[in-house]
């Protein structure tokens, strides 16, 4: 049985087939295998699945719960952002982009989990935003009649929960529901290429 462990884009903790190329946290979700909470701290990264040989132990009372993601665009779409030990080198890059987005020198990880957390819950949910087509970087994620679909240049890759299906042309023209927080879209449109389960063009 699929244990409750995988994030999807609507951040949303789900039992899932998928699976995952990357693994992270939010913090404590779980009472014994049951997720009672979305998230707990304001620090939501996102790791490799090996590093250095170390074990991750999941569902142990008082750790964090070991979450996985399809792919980096699942993660960023989430909320989550780069590790800063695991995935050093995707942090500096991650940064150095949020830089070029958003101006000043390179953020510390405290400065962009508090305005991640601002721009990615609302009431304890996802917080939703919308923005135009002809705005969005490749790597995104936007909400179309309540499904997901994940951003490319000349096309959009719909999202479910078993993985990417047939992709179709991206709109041009009017507004969508966007999924990827707005800090997350600069650091895209600055230059950030996230790891994706789906071929680019």
């Amino acid at each position: 049985m699929t244990a409750t462990n995988r994030v999807t884009p609507f951040a949303t903790v789900e039992a899932l087939p998928l699976r995952g190329r990357f693994m992270g946290n939010r913090g404590v979700l779980h009472r014994g295998r049951d997720v009672v909470r979305p998230w707990q701290v304001r620090r939501w990264i996102t790791c490799r699945l090996e590093f250095r040989g170390r074990s991750v132990p999941q569902w142990v009372d008082g750790r964090y719960t070991v979450l996985f993601f399809h792919d980096e665009a699942v993660a960023l779409a989430a909320g989550h952002r780069p590790c800063a030990e695991c995935r050093w080198g995707d942090h500096v890059r991650f940064r150095t982009a949020w830089s070029a987005a958003h101006g000043g020198p390179p953020p510390r990880v405290e400065a962009m989990d508090e305005r991640l957390h601002g721009e990615r819950v609302e009431d304890r949910r996802q917080r939703r935003h919308v923005a135009r087509w002809d705005s969005l970087p490749a790597g995104a994620f936007v909400a179309i009649d309540g499904r997901a679909a994940l951003v490319m240049a000349d096309r959009l890759v719909p999202w479910s929960p078993v993985g990417y299906g047939t992709p179709v042309a991206r709109p041009r023209r009017g507004s969508v529901e966007v999924l990827t927080p707005p800090a997350t879209l600069g650091v895209l449109a600055a230059g950030y290429r996230p790891d994706l389960a789906v071929e680019r063009p």
